[in-house]
């Protein structure tokens, strides 16, 4: 299929890009002619060619990839003066494209939507023999978010035509579908797929990312229809996408499907299932309370050498424990452990505060910092809902208690409408509240303001009686307030 000529669009036309070089040396550009230049050509985008070139030919410009890449970050989501000074770049210095520079056109054309010019602009870089995986990415991802499928599936056929054989294979295929699933894209990914299928067969990785997608979206039935074409195609499913059904089972409450798949996995691909299969499967075991399965895995992971000593899988044991009252159970396995890490620390704090014991949990939460594990925040958002409950509790107090520091901290900084129903409880009881977000509620305070805030009601909190939740506070001002805090306190530059 021979180039084709652009006709015009919007007014304008393209050039077919040279590949002769140009000076592209990394000059300085002079930001006050850079001023200009952009004021120029937003002025000027809508002015008839003649006089928006007499404009710039007063400026003297010397043309260069770094000059066209400072325009184009300049205009990232204008495509009509980045398009214009291109042409005019091309006509009045024979301007040449670099693979940089091509691409960089080409994002801007993406993000601005325009379809019709890009597919032309796209027609000319591969004449040009600019393309490149990078090229290849840009492109489908600007025409799926567009919902342009038939576009991206003939993108595969239109770098073939232009003798590009390396990116016409399944490999490139996968990649296009992988940038597709991380951007949420993953019913575009199928219909490619669906399109391309004649032509380029889709292999196990294809399935696995189509199926591992449609799953994080929360698909069961898409992944599940995946999954019985695969094995009608036969190929076998690798152990990536045996997890991730399993946990989407676990997460749809299909315990015993969940299950079912894993032991099917265990019987396919015994040799292949790692460490993140079984801290999977131990620790939705845990959740649901099934601890003597639990422990039947975890000892064929010992049996095997797999992770032994992994703290994930060992602090969902304790949690499991302890949520079934045995207590000392979770003990002996935490203190089995010689350098427990944040994982089987939350294992132990989350499942004392399941069983109420908030008093303990917080002994544990000091404890870990004297042993050099710094806390995170979740390790302080736990807390806080142990102590205060997930949708506040009505303290002894009646000066210190959760109103008077949530609610009231809410107003303090403008958070009036996510305070309105804690009022409502405070003023009237019996108001149905949503769960308060301390995540939130930390974020918010999270600068020098919030430092003293949190030293003022942790004393408070002392003064009243709450030691346990006043030594929360200081800690978290102490540490974690700002990011300057967190940072020294990763590092171990404050003392515990």
């Amino acid at each position: 299929m021979p180039p084709r000529r652009l006709t015009k669009l919007f007014f304008h036309h393209f050039r077919p890009l040279c590949t002769s070089t140009t000076t592209s040396s990394r000059s300085p550009i002079d930001p006050a002619l850079l001023l200009r230049l952009c004021t120029i050509l937003y002025q000027q985008q809508d002015a008839p060619d003649p006089r928006f070139h007499s404009h710039l030919q007063k400026l003297h410009l010397s043309p260069s990839h770094e000059l066209f890449l400072q325009v184009c970050n300049r205009f990232p989501y204008s495509w009509k003066p980045v398009h214009r000074f291109h042409h005019f770049l091309l006509h009045s210095y024979s301007f040449s494209h670099s693979p940089v520079t091509a691409n960089k056109l080409l994002d801007v054309l993406a993000k601005a939507r325009n379809i019709r010019l890009l597919w032309s602009f796209l027609h000319d870089i591969l004449a040009a023999r600019l393309f490149t995986p990078r090229t290849l990415h840009l492109a489908a991802r600007s025409l799926a978010e567009a919902r342009e499928i038939k576009k991206c599936a003939e993108l595969f056929h239109l770098i073939h035509s232009y003798n590009y054989h390396s990116l016409y294979n399944v490999d490139t295929l996968n990649q296009v579908i992988e940038t597709l699933c991380a951007r949420r894209m993953v019913d575009v990914a199928k219909a490619v797929v669906a399109k391309l299928a004649p032509f380029i067969a889709p292999d196990v990785a294809t399935y696995r990312l189509l199926v591992v997608g449609f799953c994080k979206a929360g698909d069961l039935v898409e992944s599940s229809k995946l999954w019985n074409k695969m094995l009608e195609a036969g190929l076998e499913p690798d152990v990536e996408s045996y997890e991730e059904i399993v946990v989407t089972l676990f997460k749809n409450n299909r315990f015993e499907d969940a299950m079912r798949m894993f032991n099917s996995m265990r019987d396919r691909r015994f040799s292949d299932l790692g460490l993140p299969s079984y801290r999977v499967v131990i620790a939705w075991m845990c959740k649901e309370g099934r601890i003597l399965h639990a422990h039947m895995l975890f000892g064929e992971m010992v049996k095997r050498g797999v992770g032994v000593e992994d703290s994930a899988t060992l602090g969902a044991l304790v949690y499991g424990l302890l949520v079934r009252r045995r207590v000392r159970e979770g003990y002996r396995v935490f203190e089995g452990v010689r350098e427990p890490d944040i994982s089987l620390y939350h294992g132990l704090i989350k499942g004392l505060l399941r069983l109420r014991k908030a008093a303990e949990a917080t002994e544990v939460f000091r404890e870990m910092i004297k042993r050099g594990v710094e806390p995170i925040m979740h390790t302080y958002i736990m807390l806080l809902q142990g102590h205060l409950g997930k949708r506040g509790r009505k303290g002894r107090d009646p000066l210190v208690n959760f109103e008077s520091i949530f609610v009231g901290g809410l107003v303090n900084v403008g958070r009036t409408l996510e305070a309105t129903k804690f009022v409502e409880r405070m003023m009237w009881g019996g108001v149905e509240v949503p769960r308060f977000d301390y995540n939130k509620f930390l974020h918010w305070f999270s600068n020098e303001e919030g430092v003293a805030m949190f030293e003022e009601v942790g004393k408070r909190l002392r003064d009243v009686g709450l030691v346990d939740l006043g030594d929360i506070f200081l800690r978290y001002g102490e540490r974690m307030a700002t990011r300057d805090r967190r940072r020294k306190a990763m590092n171990g530059l404050i003392e515990a």
